[in-house]
């Protein structure tokens, strides 16, 4: 049983369960506190997690890539301790610092006093993360997705069960008392898949505390370092961006003639209420993402190029297949998704907006993935660079227009991922000697435009019931879209095979 596709199979399942519940637990924010609430409670997020991506400083991603390449216990113990030691150094700096940094943070910059009720409410969250992170990195560095995957899916859990109840106390008290509510929600839960990870760990910590570990290796400092710079510089640039993001948007919405409280609702139907429903199908991809970086590690240390150029097409080819599907879903029943959802319509023009540009979003994570197992962590970060420039240039520049408005915020978005993406692919290709299958994604093109034409057309003749009218059209747009993709050679048979019996 190839460990790549065990493991690939189980985060993919528990990824999509905890997309499932993050989703849930979105709903019960939106219809706890509003459309307002949801727009404070993304509003001071972005920050949050921007301080995150300090604290982590890359690690994570250095940590697997370097546990998979180590020889022994001793280099993974090395490996383990420096990480640790270093993460929580920089979250005992930085936790502080946001916690004095809030009322600031609240006033100036998101002009409304009430976020710096979340932002204290989820500050001490970044050291649990900080350590969390560490150990889950470990984990996917020895190919064990395992308590990695679970630990998410307990997260998720005591998250959603305490802002049910935090959410009815706090409500009354106002609204900026509730979205606190839901962020000390989200730090019992981090609290939770910590407690997991270190039950799960001590197993590791057995086979790998015997070994000598009180010195630092320089060389394996030195590894891990290569690595995690570039990638934190990365991840600090789409952090930054996300930081700037709302900040940028309120601002040009009240250009447009909006007040604060208008241009907060209106960030909360874009990035409460429609992007969550578009992230949620990328499950499969961020599974496929985290279990390519240890995968491509090992094959491109032993310079096995066609096993590399073999992985990168069939990854492309999985992410294409289950994204398309995705996208015509919601394209074609983003009102009645979002009014089953939310019991509102709001927000369904964003959808189908950017449901097609966000087919190259679903293969982003991969190729990003692919740049960072092949020691390109440096390329990736210049292209998130422009990637996030350009989001936030083009952002204010239609966002500020009246006839725009929060659509502006749309395009900047849709704008950014298909530069990002085209950015990766080249940067991947002057890596490795391959070529793209370039007759697929000519195949991925008329599939899309034949579901969408065959669905349109029976779409009419489906029950009437709003729920049944939405189960029956997406079902109907399952089995068409199967029978082109198996007709069109998109989906092939070994593919069951892999899916059912974990078999490459």
């Amino acid at each position: 049983m190839s460990s790549f596709i065990k493991g690939t199979m189980w985060l993919a399942g528990s990824i999509f369960l905890v997309k499932i519940l993050g989703f849930v637990n979105r709903m019960i924010i939106a219809r706890l506190i509003g459309e307002e609430g949801v727009g404070l409670y993304m509003a001071v997020f972005p920050a949050f997690i921007l301080t995150v991506t300090a604290v982590q400083f890359g690690l994570p991603i250095a940590v697997t890539r370097s546990i998979a390449a180590a020889k022994n216990d001793r280099q993974r113990k090395h490996i383990f301790i420096s990480s640790i030691f270093f993460t929580l150094s920089l979250a005992t700096l930085f936790t502080p610092l946001l916690i004095v940094l809030a009322p600031y943070l609240a006033e100036m910059l998101f002009h409304d006093k009430r976020a710096v009720y979340p932002l204290y409410a989820i500050a001490p969250s970044i050291p649990i993360i900080a350590i969390s992170s560490i150990l889950r990195g470990y984990f996917h560095g020895m190919m064990n997705m395992k308590p990695a995957a679970l630990s998410q899916l307990i997260e998720q859990i005591v998250r959603i069960g305490l802002i049910i109840v935090s959410g009815r106390m706090l409500l009354p008290f106002g609204i900026e008392y509730a979205a606190a509510g839901a962020m000390a929600a989200a730090t019992a839960g981090e609290l939770a898949s910590l407690l997991y990870l270190l039950l799960s760990f001590r197993f590791e910590w057995r086979k790998i505390r015997k070994w000598p570990g009180k010195r630092v290796n320089r060389q394996l400092a030195g590894e891990l370092a290569e690595t995690a710079l570039p990638a934190v510089g990365s991840r600090l640039i789409g952090s930054g961006a996300w930081f700037l993001e709302p900040i940028v948007v309120v601002k040009s919405l009240a250009i447009a003639g909006l007040t604060a409280g208008a241009a907060m609702r209106e960030y909360g139907v874009l990035t409460g209420y429609a992007l969550p429903l578009m992230f949620l199908p990328s499950f499969l991809t961020v599974a496929l993402s985290s279990s390519l970086v240890p995968d491509i590690s090992e094959s491109y240390s032993k310079k096995q190029y066609n096993a590399i150029s073999w992985r990168i097409n069939e990854s492309l080819r999985f992410c294409f297949s289950t994204g398309g599907f995705a996208v015509i879903v919601l394209f074609l029943f983003s009102e009645p998704l979002m009014s089953l959802m939310y019991h509102t319509k709001k927000g369904a023009d964003l959808i189908q907006f950017m449901a097609p540009f966000f087919l190259l979003y679903y293969c982003q994570g991969p190729l990003q993935a692919v740049l960072q197992a092949l020691n390109l962590s440096r390329a990736a970060m210049m292209n998130s660079l422009f990637g996030a420039a350009v989001k936030l240039c083009v952002i204010f520049l239609f966002a500020r227009l009246p006839q725009f408005g929060i659509m502006g915020a749309a395009i900047g978005i849709a704008a950014s991922i298909v530069l990002v993406t085209l950015l990766h692919t080249a940067s991947m290709l002057k890596a490795v000697p391959m070529k793209l299958p370039y007759g697929l994604y000519l195949k991925m093109a008329l599939l899309l435009v034949f579901t969408y034409l065959a669905v349109k057309s029976v779409l009419p003749l489906l029950m009437v019931s709003p729920v049944l009218h939405l189960l029956s059209g997406i079902t109907v747009c399952f089995i068409v879209y199967m029978f082109g993709a198996a007709a069109l050679g998109i989906f092939k048979r070994r593919d069951v095979t892999m899916i059912l019996f974990w078999r490459s």
